[in-house]
């Protein structure tokens, strides 16, 4: 878990925050938001906002109380103490890519399958920079769409001890996977003391919230664990063409959901989630990587601090369709307003390519350097004596040079960050040792890196209870 104690970049003036809370009262209290489950109506209307059918109109102040009984910070709890991580504050927690339905493999682009799942759960074990392997890393699509959450809880339980995503297809799905939570921690008191899950549920944009993220959301929230509120925002098709008006439907969208939860069970911990950028209008093609989404990015980490929630945003996005040189800018384009707005659940981490719809293992490994290199480059400075080596240029002199100095030489295996990835050979060292481009290099680490994998050990009964759990459950499921 990095801690990012660097200033936050807030680009918003107070104007502009008065602004954007005023769009969002009027959406909610002028148009309302639709909630697709009955429950979810009832409660509201219950509470006292203004039903018509699906279609709930709310008081902006009741919203804001209710937002306000929110944690500004949580921990979650992983199989391995030494992997627990707390959300919120200056941390940033990193989960890799999230929901692709194929995979590419060097120039192989395939459907994803229960064997990569896998291997994306070993390469998330084996960077220490990962915090989690997160959820649907892939899909796998060689197993049954039924009980597949199943499969891939086990997996991410098994080959990893770090904390891991829970599934939001169905409440069902939640159900299982809480119930697996509570195998491996002991209990459903030891998840609602420290959560051990959290999840995403997002928005239908624009304004509908669907009975399955709704009734998947319950879940979570009555076991205490935390879930991301995101709207689904491409500007110019589920939200307006400007950035304010979709920075106003992002917050509506977000904090009637967030409200919502605290219904369900007052205090539930949750992260005010973004997932804000744009169509190409040439083509209808969802674009990320964009300047608007950067923007969109520093703009949101300001506002969840305003109202004291975390925030989930950013991660490697592109709409390359190969690790060339634009997916690498266009991630340097999101991850870089990723730390700025010090971002405290970042997704999508590692690993996104094609515009989310590929899972790719050399960009993994390109964006384990990437996110490496800004941990690096936000790290703040030690200024003193130390630091400021008088000592060196007393050693050195005018005109001499410093790679022999004492200084350097006590310093110089962790003076700089020390790339895994990069190559700075000179011409005739690189073409003598192939001559391999980043794609080729990353594919020899990310295979190397399988071959080193270790898995961690698991206590003996838990692992046959919960193995007992998944055989039991698919059973039925598939039955």
């Amino acid at each position: 878990m990095f801690q990012n104690k660097m200033p936050r970049y807030d680009i918003l003036s107070q104007e502009s925050m008065a602004t954007l809370h005023a769009g969002w009262r009027r959406i909610v209290s002028e148009i309302g938001i639709e909630f697709a489950s009955p429950w979810a109506v009832d409660m509201l209307r219950e509470a006292g906002q203004e039903v018509s059918g699906e279609t709930v109109k709310f008081d902006p102040d009741w919203v804001m109380k209710q937002v306000a009984k929110a944690p500004r910070e949580f921990d979650l709890r992983a199989r391995n103490p030494k992997n627990n991580v707390h959300i919120g504050g200056d941390s940033m927690v990193f989960g890799a890519v999230y929901g692709p339905p194929f995979v590419r493999e060097g120039d192989v682009r395939r459907d994803g399958s229960f064997a990569d799942y896998e291997n994306f759960c070993r390469l998330s074990q084996s960077f220490d920079a990962l915090d989690s392997v997160g959820g649907v890393v892939t899909e796998p699509n060689d197993l049954s769409l039924d009980s597949r959450h199943l499969d891939m809880a086990f997996a991410a339980a098994t080959l990893t001890d770090k904390f891991f995503m829970g599934n939001v297809v169905t409440h069902e799905n939640a159900k299982d996977v809480i119930r697996m939570a509570e195998i491996i921690h002991g209990g459903r008191a030891a998840i609602e003391e420290t959560p051990a899950l959290i999840s995403l549920v997002n928005c239908n944009s624009p304004l509908r919230w669907d009975d399955r993220m709704l009734d998947s959301m319950r879940e979570y929230a009555l076991a205490g664990q935390p879930v991301v509120t995101t709207p689904f925002l491409l500007m110019g098709a589920m939200s307006p063409v400007t950035i304010p008006a979709t920075l106003a439907q992002q917050m509506a969208e977000a904090l009637v959901a967030i409200a919502l939860v605290q219904l369900v069970r007052p205090g539930a911990p949750v992260v005010f989630g973004s997932f804000l950028s744009n169509i190409d209008m040439q083509s209808g093609s969802p674009q990320f990587g964009t300047p608007e989404s950067g923007i969109g990015l520093l703009c949101t980490g300001q506002i969840a601090r305003s109202l004291n929630l975390p925030f989930r945003g950013g991660g490697g996005l592109n709409s390359s369709q190969t690790v060339d040189a634009q997916s690498a800018y266009q991630t340097m384009m999101t991850m870089m307003p990723t730390f700025l707005s010090g971002t405290n659940w970042v997704m999508h981490t590692a690993g996104w390519l094609e515009g989310g719809l590929v899972s790719s293992y050399d960009k993994f490994v390109v964006d384990i350097e990437i996110l490496q290199s800004l941990m690096a480059e936000f790290t703040p400075l030690e200024f003193n004596e130390a630091s400021l080596a008088f000592d060196a240029h007393v050693e050195v002199g005018h005109g001499g040079h410093f790679l022999g100095a004492a200084h350097t030489m006590d310093r110089f295996r962790d003076c700089f960050y020390r790339p895994f990835l990069t190559n700075s050979d000179n011409y005739e060292r690189w073409m003598r040792l192939g001559a391999k481009d980043t794609r080729a290099r990353a594919e020899e680490i990310w295979k190397k890196k399988l071959e080193e994998y270790e898995k961690p050990e698991m206590d003996a009964q838990v692992l046959a209870e919960l193995t007992e759990f998944v055989a039991k459950r698919k059973s039925e499921l598939d039955a």
